[in-house]
């Protein structure tokens, strides 16, 4: 059964089929143990390298189907993915540590890309919330936002607040129990992309 939870026009949310299928680069040989303030780091620091040249040079793309790329890809192999690109075939992955500044450079239209989905590796802080905010307010993306990688129940309406309208849920999770996270909270009271505050609806006169 599929994983992915997409919002419908109406806003409603549903379980859909994936149509997309998302390109991974292979392992890189050891890693070095990165610390920081004396502490092992287990996630990305920002302007840290994606992926190496050799992982993506080897990188295998396939040949048929809409497919997502991780940013690194697109950026050193874009000649030979321009013309899928041209037919709405190509979304592009951005990790929490790349910025949404890197992928707007990459485009004359940021709306040209039917398809952003924002790669968390390992949730440890709140740079995907970040991410998606900004996207939707401060670079105007209209179109699908999807949150994939470490996406748990509890994260999915704070997800949506924060401008997703699809969430591919870890493949260890139920998308059908992940479902009714959506419906947590029926008024929040801060505002965020996909609402104003809730004292703002309140006419005190």
């Amino acid at each position: 059964m599929s994983n992915l939870i997409r919002l419908n026009a109406d806003g409603v949310a549903e379980i859909v089929e994936d149509q997309w299928t998302r390109v991974i680069p292979p392992a890189a040989g050891e890693e070095s143990i990165r610390k920081q303030a004396g502490k092992v780091v287990l996630f990305k620091l920002t302007g840290e390298a994606s992926y190496t040249p050799e992982q993506i040079a080897d990188t295998v793309i396939p040949a048929t189907g809409k497919i997502l790329v991780p940013l690194a890809i697109w950026q050193t192999r874009k000649p030979e993915l321009q013309s899928r690109f041209a037919q709405s075939e190509v979304g592009i992955i951005l990790a929490t540590h790349e910025t949404a500044e890197a992928l707007q450079a990459e485009f004359n239209d940021i709306n040209t890309i039917p398809l952003v989905a924002i790669f968390v590796e390992r949730f440890a802080d709140g740079r995907i919330f970040t991410l998606g905010n900004w996207l939707r307010t401060r670079f105007g993306f209209k179109n699908e936002l999807r949150a994939i990688g470490d996406v748990l129940r509890d994260q999915l309406f704070f997800h949506k607040r924060s401008g997703f309208n699809s969430f591919l849920i870890r493949a260890d999770r139920s998308a059908q129990e992940a479902l009714a996270s959506l419906n947590d909270f029926s008024q929040p009271y801060q505002g965020a992309v996909d609402d104003v505050p809730v004292w703002r609806r309140v006419n005190r006169t």
